[in-house]
């Protein structure tokens, strides 16, 4: 009986250790799927980080955490624990003492894994708790020492005759394909978002891109570029012969059961070919709009755009910053069964479900512009353009969010205010734009602070002065000391940081009138816009992310 008493329900500890509110905790429950855990809901669904969560089990259950990102495993016992059962089972064996095993795994509560474990290796099992994520990362790592690639195996076939060469690049057990795949497994469970194959004059660098930040992850001989070029085209249906011209292909690959989808680019250098791999999660791609990061204000003001019947709405910021994602994000929120939405890309990037998507191809002159003709002739209620990229897709655009649609596209400008510029140089009539834009959304990506290695500082002296420019008071901020689940850079994830202009009457008749950007910027102001600065700043209060990071995208305002 006390023993019953002792064990309190997970849900009830977060609460009581102000993790969680009661009212997340009823969220959680009422939503997550049939026969998943509450702690995994939990996680899906953002309220907690797993760090955390094995803290609270690890009290609840009395069993003890450790940290795999420095753990000094002892790899001889991978023989003894099969690579698939620990991939399935989520563990990893430690350290034999005698008679006992020490087993660290994410759910220590799995008693038939642990009763399969004492069967099958004959020791007593010993259980810890560590994240999905450390286990994942740490099994990558000794498992594949274990298995280790080759290397001279590979480099010496890269030398051998044509014919045996083909089969060495498409059998699953060749020493090449698994170590594309490895790099491939090891990119997703990073989160990079691009993984950079750089051929230099005495060896290949693999860099990955994770949070926007590129790093080299591993260094290959120069003996092993050629094969490993030739194994990467052929994945992506791309001429192996040709290597004088810049290709591009794409993948569609499951990688540890994400279906993911790879954008492949080839780059001739003086060292070889360059290969950009660019990954796109689709498993993680749709995001929700509330999850966009949006401030309350800009949130509803977003809202009351995209359900407007007609007019353009623009996203903008440079490449990268995240404008494909509120696109979606944005189309997600609208499909719905009474309307009809098609959009014109280049390339389709996610495909949606009851959502036509057309897909630009300019090889049989199938343009922006072309598409959204046709497109036009469809009866459609939204229209999603890819990118505006020339005055005819400008002008079409515009002629048809003034006949009723409501269009979604992106531009690449800096902020808000110079999209009106920018499309009045592109050379559309004052007149057309005040007519049909209806807002302008400009956004920027900038690191999140790693939840699990967050600490408060004071302010320095200068970023006391930023922020009283920008009228914000502020006491303390926030910072990653860096830990084993971040790699040690105080940051995890992104976020987006916005501005949001909504053009009003005044401002339409301003840019009628050929009026200056800084009469609109002053009228802008008066409608309490927030300008990207100030809502990264207001992000940097809040504990979301760093001083640092706001001032590499903020423009000098």
């Amino acid at each position: 009986m006390n023993m019953k008493q002792k064990r309190k329900r997970l849900g009830d500890l977060l609460v009581e250790s102000g993790l969680i509110t009661e009212e997340q905790l009823e969220q959680a429950l009422k939503e997550k799927s049939e026969g998943q855990k509450l702690g995994d809901a939990l996680l899906q669904k953002g309220f907690i980080t797993e760090q955390q969560l094995i803290e609270v089990l690890e009290f609840q259950l009395g069993i003890p955490h450790v940290s795999l990102y420095q753990y000094p495993i002892d790899s001889k016992l991978m023989n003894l624990i099969p690579k698939d059962f620990a991939k399935r089972n989520s563990l990893i064996p430690l350290k034999r003492d005698g008679e006992k095993l020490f087993v660290a795994m994410s759910d220590p509560m799995d008693y038939f894994a642990v009763d399969d474990l004492r069967l099958t290796t004959g020791f007593q099992i010993e259980t810890v708790i560590a994240t999905k994520d450390d286990i994942v990362r740490a099994i990558n790592r000794y498992y594949e020492v274990e298995e280790s690639i080759n290397f001279d195996d590979i480099a010496e076939s890269s030398s051998t005759k044509k014919e045996e060469d083909v089969d060495q690049l498409t059998d699953e057990d060749a020493p090449i394909v698994k170590l594309v795949n490895q790099l491939l497994t090891i990119a997703v469970q990073q989160r990079a978002s691009d993984i950079h194959i750089d051929p230099h004059e005495d060896k290949v660098v693999i860099r990955y891109r994770v949070d926007g930040v590129l790093k080299t992850e591993r260094t290959l001989s120069k003996n092993m570029q050629n094969v490993l070029t030739a194994r990467i085209k052929i994945m992506s249906k791309l001429d192996i012969t040709e290597t004088r011209i810049p290709q591009d292909g794409r993948i569609k690959k499951t990688i540890d059961f994400h279906p993911v989808d790879l954008r492949i680019s080839t780059l001739p250098t003086i060292y070889g070919e360059k290969i950009v791999m660019r990954i796109l999660d689709l498993g993680s791609a749709l995001a929700d709009i509330n999850k966009l990061g949006f401030n309350k204000l800009n949130y509803q003001r977003f809202l009351e755009l995209i359900e407007r019947p007609n007019g353009i709405v623009l996203i903008t910021g440079p490449t990268g910053s995240g404008k494909s994602t509120t696109l979606y994000a944005a189309l997600n929120r609208l499909n719905r069964e009474d309307t009809n939405i098609i959009t014109v890309e280049d390339p389709v990037e996610y495909q949606l479900a009851g959502i036509n998507q057309v897909q630009v191809n300019s090889n049989v002159g199938m343009t922006f512009a072309k598409g959204l003709r046709a497109i036009l002739r469809q009866d459609p209620n939204i229209v999603m353009v890819g990118e505006i990229r020339d005055q005819e897709t400008a002008e079409i655009a515009i002629r048809a969010s003034l006949t009723g649609h409501l269009v979604l596209s992106t531009l690449h400008t800096n902020d808000a205010i110079l999209t009106i510029t920018r499309l009045i140089d592109m050379g559309v009539e004052p007149f057309l734009v005040a007519s049909s834009l209806a807002g302008v959304v400009s956004q920027r990506l900038v690191r999140r602070i790693c939840r699990d290695c967050i600490e408060e500082l004071p302010p320095s002296k200068s970023e006391i002065n930023i922020f009283q420019r920008r009228g914000i008071k502020i006491d303390k901020v926030y910072k990653g000391r860096g830990c084993g689940r971040c790699n040690m850079t105080g940051y995890k994830g992104r976020m987006a940081v916005h501005e949001l202009l909504t053009i009003d009457d005044p401002t339409r008749r301003l840019i009628m009138n050929h009026e200056p950007m800084s009469k609109i910027r002053e009228q802008a102001i008066r409608n309490k816009m927030i300008f990207l600065l100030d809502d990264g700043l207001l992000k940097v209060k809040q504990g979301l992310t760093t001083t640092e990071e706001i001032l590499k995208i903020a423009i000098s305002e």
